[in-house]
């Protein structure tokens, strides 16, 4: 009973140094799919929840980097437990959060210095999101190895609109 009590203590206080300081509003999510690179599902306080990485926008998956996105996103966060912060909904009405790993680095700040997002024009505020791109952009990182690479939102425009 001793070594059961003492694993399990040991268990959540290492657990709880390895997660960055938690805000009021944080909850701790496992994602259960990766839609797209910037497009999941979580699962959190008994429900699910589809949700869009905030300030970001990923190429999409009929897109070039559109499946490399996705991958580098399922290999961060698949099936893991994450942070997720300031969950609400955006003017589109989508649900949108930022989610963090536990070493509390931030899903969509590691996609754009990858070069598999782009910072969502008039999304942001977040000037060292946009210093990530320009640093990605300058370094010819992911889509900036193309010479002009289409971002997802004029690339969605040139698509006829789906009826379901």
């Amino acid at each position: 009973m001793f070594r059961t009590v003492l694993l399990v203590t040991t268990i959540t206080s290492t657990w709880l140094m390895v997660w960055p300081t938690l805000a009021a509003t944080d909850v701790i999510a496992r994602v259960l799919i990766v839609h797209e690179g910037d497009h999941l599902t979580i699962h959190h306080q008994g429900r699910r929840d589809m949700i869009y990485l905030r300030d970001v926008d990923c190429p999409e998956l009929k897109q070039p980097y559109g499946k490399q996105a996705k991958h580098a996103t399922a290999a961060y966060i698949a099936n893991r437990e994450v942070i997720v912060r300031d969950l609400k909904r955006d003017r589109q009405g989508r649900m949108t959060a930022d989610i963090l790993l536990p070493d509390g680095r931030q899903i969509a700040h590691e996609l754009i210095k990858e070069g598999l997002a782009w910072v969502q024009p008039g999304g942001s505020d977040d000037q060292a999101l946009k210093d990530m791109e320009e640093l990605a952009r300058a370094g010819g990182m992911g889509l900036w190895a193309d010479s002009n690479p289409v971002p997802p939102w004029k690339w969605r425009s040139t698509k006829p609109a789906r009826h379901n």
